[in-house]
């Protein structure tokens, strides 16, 4: 009797802990989150890289110049005053048509030889000026491309090569980050979802048809 007692107390507690057992919902299924973020190394050295390039650039300097201020209006007044004196000159020789003649010599001399005046004649009074003479000059130089750097990542040597001098750090590329987990879970027939910051395992805690976890809501009513 007092061994049947004893059973019958020990099946009571087994069913009093069944009776009082947290319920769990089942996690169908769990799909991480992520956004990127970059990968960064510690600049260990860096080395530019340089390449010969021909380029050309814009030389200017300043000059003086000397130049002389015109003494008449213009280069054709030699000839037009030499035309006018000639032509007087012709016609005070001979008379009737010799006399026309001589004028008309006299006119086309006199031009030529005020043409060849003014050609000939040096111009005014002197001055100087100062202008600025540029002139394109092609030449080869040399041009940094690139920067080989060594860097540390991750207790880790590396090496890459970049356009831009680094500072302490390089940016090697980027990666996923895992942000948090987007869950669908099943509990008595009903299935929900909510976001959760870790990864929940196989199964979520149920408290009074609720799950007990930040985020979740009441099981959706069939």
């Amino acid at each position: 009797m007092a061994v049947l007692a004893g059973m019958l107390a020990g099946g009571g507690a087994i069913a009093a802990y069944q009776t009082f057992a947290t319920p769990y919902a089942e996690v169908v299924s769990s799909t991480p989150i992520t956004e990127k973020e970059p990968i960064y190394g510690e600049v260990v050295s860096s080395t530019a890289i340089t390449e010969m390039r021909t380029g050309s650039r814009q030389v200017c300097e300043d000059r003086v110049v000397e130049k002389r201020q015109p003494e008449r209006f213009g280069d054709k007044d030699g000839m037009v005053v030499g035309a006018v004196v000639g032509g007087l000159l012709g016609n005070q020789v001979g008379g009737g048509d010799g006399r026309k003649l001589a004028t008309v010599a006299g006119a086309v001399g006199g031009a030529y030889a005020g043409r060849e005046i003014d050609r000939r004649h040096a111009g005014g009074k002197k001055y100087t000026e100062v202008e600025q003479v540029c002139q394109t000059v092609t030449e080869p130089r040399e041009e940094i491309v690139g920067y080989d750097v060594t860097y540390r990542s991750e207790g880790e040597l590396g090496s890459v090569r970049v356009e831009s001098k680094p500072g302490d750090q390089v940016l090697l590329g980027e990666r996923d980050k895992i942000v948090g987990y987007d869950v669908t879970w099943r509990y008595e027939g009903q299935t929900g979802s909510l976001v959760m910051a870790e990864d929940p395992g196989d199964r979520l805690p149920v408290e009074d048809g609720v799950i007990a976890v930040a985020g979740a809501g009441t099981p959706p009513k069939g």
